[in-house]
C-alpha cells in the first residue's frame, strides 16, 4: 500500500483546514441534546453545507463535493483535529444516507438527501427494543399493511437523536408468520406523525441524548418504504455495516483524541501533577488510533476497486470502542482527582471533556451490536469457526 497522499489530496486537505480555521465557532456551542443545542448545531450544519462541507463525498446533486473516500476520511481527520462541533445529523448523514444510496428510489433520494445534508431534517435511529437490542431479529413492532398505509404498533427505545429529531428510521415487523430474519420492513417515519408518542430518556450526565418511542395506531405511506417489503433485514445490514466500520467512526475522531492525550501527559508531567508511570498506557492508545487510522485507509483502498466491507465491519467496531474507552481511561487515571470534576469547576482540565468522552465511551461496546455479539461474527463469519 502507498501511504503517500496524492498532491490533490494534499490541497484538499489544506483547503478543509483553511476553511475550518477561518470559520469555526468563536465559542463552544451548547450540548447538542439540549433544544437550544439542538438548534444551534443544525444551524452548524446549514453552515457546513453552504460550503459544501457537510457532506462531501456524495455526488454534487445532493449538496456533496463527489470526492472519493479517501477525501473523505482527510475531510474527517481535519474536522476533529480543528475541535469542530459535534455532527447532530450522524445518524442521517453516516448510517442512512448511504443506504439510501444503496436502497432508495429516485424520488426517494431526491426528497430525503438534499435535506438531510443541510440539516433541515435531522434523523434518529428507531431500531431497538426492549427485548431486541443487538438481535435485530427479534423486533416486535408491528407495520400492518391498510392500502397504501402500513398502520404501526409498538415500542422502540435508546433512539440516538430521538427527543428533537424531524424523522426516525425504523424496521418493523410486516409478516409476523415469517421466519426471524424475513417479514421485516424498512420504513421512513415522520417525527410529528399522529399515533407516536416520543420520550426523551436521559444519559448518564443527565442531557436526554435518547428517546423512547410509542407507536399507537401510527400510519406510514408506503412512499415511506426503503427497499422491499419484507427485505428490511437485507437493508438494515447495509445500515449496520455503515454503523460499525468505516462512516459511523473514521479514524480522524481517534487520531484528535490521542493526540490531546499525549498533550495532557507532557502537561501533567512538566507542571509535576502526575508522573510518567503511566507513558506504556498513552504510547498504546496513540499507536492504537493511528494503527486503527492505516487499517481504514487500507480499507477504503478495497472498497474503491469493488471490495465489499460485510463481516469486517464488526472488527473495526470492536477494535475502535474498546479504544475510545481505554483513551479516556487512561486520561482519568491521569489526572488523578482532578478527573471527576464536571465543567465549570474551577479547577477542572480541558472543561471537564475527559469525564464526559469517557462516560460516552462507556456506551461504544453496546450500541451498534454489543462487542459480544461482533465477536461472536467475527469468528463464525470472519474466521469460518463452528457455530456453537
Amino acid at each position: 500500500m502507498d501511504l503517500r497522499f496524492s498532491p490533490s489530496q494534499e490541497a484538499f486537505r489544506d483547503e478543509v483546514r483553511g476553511w475550518l480555521s477561518d470559520n469555526l465557532p468563536a465559542e463552544p456551542l451548547p450540548p447538542m441534546d439540549t433544544p437550544e443545542g439542538f438548534e444551534r448545531h443544525r444551524q452548524w450544519e446549514r453552515e457546513l453545507h453552504e460550503a459544501r462541507w457537510s457532506v462531501v463525498a456524495w455526488p454534487e446533486v445532493y449538496g456533496g463535493r463527489d470526492v472519493g473516500l479517501v477525501e473523505w476520511l482527510i475531510f474527517e481527520e481535519e474536522y476533529y483535529r480543528s475541535g469542530a462541533p459535534g455532527r447532530v445529523n450522524n445518524n442521517g448523514i453516516s448510517l442512512l444516507g448511504p443506504t439510501l444510496f444503496a436502497f432508495g428510489t429516485e424520488v426517494q433520494k431526491n426528497r430525503f438527501l438534499p435535506r438531510m445534508a443541510s440539516g433541515e431534517e435531522i434523523w434518529a435511529q428507531g431500531w431497538s427494543e426492549p427485548n431486541a437490542g443487538s438481535d435485530l431479529a427479534a423486533i416486535a413492532t408491528r407495520g400492518v399493511r391498510d392500502g397504501e398505509w402500513f398502520v404501526l404498533d409498538g415500542q422502540k427505545t435508546w433512539c440516538s437523536r430521538g427527543a428533537w429529531a424531524d424523522w426516525l428510521f425504523c424496521i418493523v415487523r410486516t409478516d409476523p408468520s415469517a421466519e426471524r430474519h424475513r417479514g421485516l420492513s424498512y420504513l421512513l417515519v415522520p417525527a410529528d406523525s399522529e399515533g407516536l408518542d416520543r420520550r426523551p430518556v436521559g444519559r448518564l450526565d443527565g442531557e436526554p441524548a435518547f428517546a423512547e418511542l410509542f407507536f399507537d395506531g401510527c400510519r406510514v405511506h408506503e412512499s415511506n418504504l426503503l427497499g422491499d417489503e419484507g427485505e428490511g433485514w437485507n437493508v438494515a445490514m447495509a445500515t449496520t455495516s455503515s454503523e460499525r466500520g468505516l462512516n459511523l467512526r473514521a479514524p480522524g475522531r481517534f487520531l484528535a483524541a490521542a493526540d490531546n492525550l499525549a498533550n495532557l501527559y507532557r502537561e501533567l508531567v512538566e507542571d509535576g501533577s502526575t508522573n510518567s508511570d503511566l507513558v506504556d498506557e498513552v504510547v498504546r492508545a496513540w499507536v492504537g488510533a493511528r494503527a486503527y487510522r492505516w487499517h481504514t485507509y487500507a480499507t477504503a483502498a478495497r472498497l474503491t476497486t469493488g471490495g465489499d466491507l460485510g463481516s469486517a465491519s464488526s472488527m473495526m467496531k470492536v477494535f475502535w470502542s474498546e479504544l475510545d474507552v481505554e483513551l479516556h481511561a487512561t486520561a482519568l487515571r491521569l489526572l488523578g482527582d482532578r478527573a471527576e470534576l464536571v465543567a465549570g469547576a474551577p479547577a477542572a482540565v480541558d472543561g471537564g471533556s475527559w469525564m464526559s468522552g469517557y462516560l460516552f465511551a462507556l456506551s461504544g461496546p453496546i450500541y451498534a451490536g454489543t462487542n459480544e455479539i461482533q465477536r461472536n461474527i467475527i469468528a463464525e463469519r470472519v474466521l469460518g469457526l463452528p457455530r456453537k
